[in-house]
């Protein structure tokens, strides 16, 4: 067939038709994914997001808000169906869990030479996975004090609550001799807060030797069995610290059933609103330790999923996220600590500059003032590890058995030192060659 001058023209008119309408595609959005930030931080969040897009219009940003007990679940099912999120916000057994499964990609290459400088040295090293590199960047972070009701301590006659693991068994009871109260909770649930596994790690348990297999099972570990299973068999922890998670710890607190509340200062302003007479006579004190008096970092990370297609856009939203303004600015108004040493500065500098209004403000302002010290001694005592998450699971539900009696102390951590270590030669059989 011959084409005519008239059908030429008509056909690069509409080429040139079809490419205006191609011109100024619509700029796929970064997914961002945060744990329970909503709906409380929707207006920081709109702030935040709208300043990047100024910044970078070709890169919006849509943010999902998740429910902590959800993240998991979601977060493998996204990898499993290739809709992951370009950014999440993990912490750091569950980003280690994920890493280990090749989920997570490794940002050493897409961060800048100085990027390790700008954050706390303890917390940026743990978001490191000794195989799988730098997996992700430190966001905010909490320090685990002892908000403590001094009405019951004085009931007990006690002047001042533990700050050595050795110094609880007489605290406790005394607590529920005098008072018919509990001293404290530690929940053993596997599924919930690793603070079993750092009591272990600060009365000098190592956990994990360097082939990856159980050092647990130790005179320290046996102690640390023994310690925590008498003092459940003596009545001197909640029956339910072996069924429900730490927030039964709050929610004893705030009943004024509990002396002492092993939480972060962001606490204090919940306690305040739900439970004010509670408040009115809780103080924030030093957290309990061990020997060499270590605190512990409660620490959230952001991280890229390896299917993330558009990784440098993902970190360097990331950076933005954790910069010394925006963390600076998010820990005011979260009321916790950030991981920029810039930012941490500046929020130490406004803390001991603040004149609180009020009695509650002062509360705040003191447990803050508190954590930022002890951040000084403190850091993530369990790190990523891979195969934590499993970790955490063999102990405790180990440590139920020794609680209930169904099994002696010893027994269970021989147990427990047996069951991790049939995982660990399955998962990383070539390290016993290496031996």
């Amino acid at each position: 067939m011959r084409l005519t001058r008239r059908d030429l023209l008509l056909g690069a008119a509409a080429l040139g038709l079809a490419a205006c309408g191609r011109s100024k595609p619509q700029a796929r959005e970064l997914e961002l994914w945060t744990l329970q930030l909503a709906p409380k931080f929707n207006p920081y969040f709109a702030d935040l997001l709208g300043a990047w897009t100024r910044l970078h219009p070709d890169a919006p940003v849509r943010w999902t808000d998740l429910p902590w007990g959800s993240v998991e679940r979601k977060l493998l099912a996204a990898v499993f169906a290739r809709t992951a999120p370009d950014v999440v916000n993990l912490n750091p057994p569950f980003a280690a869990n994920l890493a280990s499964k090749g989920g997570l990609a490794d940002l050493t290459p897409l961060l800048p030479a100085d990027a390790a400088g700008r954050y706390l040295p303890a917390v940026w090293e743990a978001c490191r996975d000794p195989d799988a590199g730098q997996i992700a960047v430190p966001w905010y972070l909490t320090v685990r004090l002892s908000l403590v009701n001094r009405a019951l301590l004085d009931q007990a006659g006690i002047a001042a609550p533990p700050t050595r693991w050795d110094q609880v068994p007489a605290f406790a009871r005394r607590i529920r001799q005098r008072t018919g109260r509990y001293g404290l909770f530690l929940t053993t649930v596997p599924d919930d807060s690793a603070e079993l596994l750092e009591t272990l790690v600060q009365m000098g348990v190592t956990l994990l030797d360097s082939k990856r297999r159980a050092a647990f099972d130790s005179p320290a570990g046996r102690r640390a069995f023994r310690f925590w299973s008498d003092l459940y068999k003596e009545g001197l922890l909640p029956r339910e610290v072996v069924s429900q998670g730490q927030r039964r710890a709050i929610e004893l607190f705030q009943s004024g059933d509990l002396a002492l509340a092993a939480t972060g200062a962001e606490f204090l302003r919940s306690i305040q609103t739900n439970a004010p007479r509670v408040a009115a006579v809780t103080e924030p004190h030093p957290p309990v330790t061990g020997v060499d008096g270590t605190a512990n970092v409660a620490l959230m990370t952001l991280a890229v999923p390896r299917q993330s297609q558009r990784a440098q856009d993902a970190v360097d939203l990331a950076l933005f996220l954790t910069n010394a303004d925006q963390q600076a600015r998010f820990a005011a108004e979260a009321r916790v600590l950030p991981s920029s040493l810039e930012a941490l500065a500046l929020v130490r500098a406004e803390l001991e500059q603040e004149v609180p209004a009020s009695a509650l403000e002062r509360q705040i302002r003191q447990a803050r003032l508190l954590s930022a010290s002890t951040l000084d001694r403190a850091r993530v005592l369990v790190p990523a590890l891979p195969g934590i998450k499993r970790l955490q699971k063999i102990i405790y539900t180990q440590m139920q058995r020794a609680m209930l009696a169904q099994v002696s102390p010893d027994q269970a951590i021989t147990d427990a030192a047996s069951e991790w270590n049939s995982y660990a030669r399955s998962r990383w059989p070539e390290t016993d060659s290496n031996s």
